[in-house]
């Protein structure tokens, strides 16, 4: 072992993200890691504790990325909307992290920042204090929902995309009228699981804030 380089927390960090990017959290694993540094698993174990460790802390990144000159604006509703936009993005340019930041979540501080603006954002709306956690937790996780599944849509290739809508179209229009009779009725306006996903995100995350709004004294 003479000699052998000593990676930094960041370097370890980009290599583990780079390789997330093409493989996910169950095939990803410390021993290959270590293997694309020239090194040994034990090495990176002075800096994360486990593989989940390791992954928390890359998928903060994402968020501290994504909070990077953010500044509050507008109303409570628009700062919500703004944030869930930035990691929407964020997250979009890395999809295969979105799934981990769903699964394993974060304690860093890019975490910390985003809790912290939804908190105040929340609390700027009105809300009693004692409503607060619950509606944060609920907007969190369907954030987490939307973001890890529009992410799991982005990586599939041009050609298994094509061969879904294919069957998408198969399954819908030729469904059996007698046995299926609401999917025969509506079968030319649903729309694939692909389709105008940021529109439905949107909306989601807006009927979400607006059913905050109602509770509002």
């Amino acid at each position: 072992m003479t000699g052998r380089r000593r990676w930094s927390t960041e370097e370890i960090l980009d290599t583990a993200a780079e390789l997330l990017r093409t493989s996910d959290a169950e095939s990803f694993s410390v021993r290959k890691l270590a293997a694309t540094l020239g090194t040994d698993s034990s090495s990176l174990y002075r800096h994360f504790r486990n593989k989940t460790e390791l992954l928390r802390a890359v998928a903060d990144r994402i968020l501290l990325a994504a909070m990077d000159g953010y500044r509050p604006e507008g109303d409570w509703k628009q700062r919500i909307t703004a944030l869930a936009l930035r990691l929407h993005e964020a997250f979009g340019e890395q999809p295969q992290l979105a799934g981990i930041w769903g699964r394993y979540a974060s304690g860093g501080t890019g975490s910390r920042l985003v809790m912290e603006e939804l908190l105040q954002a929340l609390r700027a709306s009105g809300l009693p204090d004692q409503e607060i956690p619950a509606r944060y937790h609920r907007i969190v996780i369907l954030l987490a929902a939307l973001i890890s599944s529009e992410a799991g849509i982005s990586t599939i290739t041009p050609e298994e995309y094509e061969q879904g809508m294919e069957q998408f179209r198969v399954a819908v229009l030729g469904a059996d009228p007698e046995r299926f009779p609401a999917l025969a009725h509506f079968a030319r306006d649903v729309r694939p699981l692909g389709a105008d996903r940021r529109a439905a995100f949107e909306e989601i995350l807006a009927a979400q804030l607006g059913h905050i709004e109602a509770r509002i004294p």
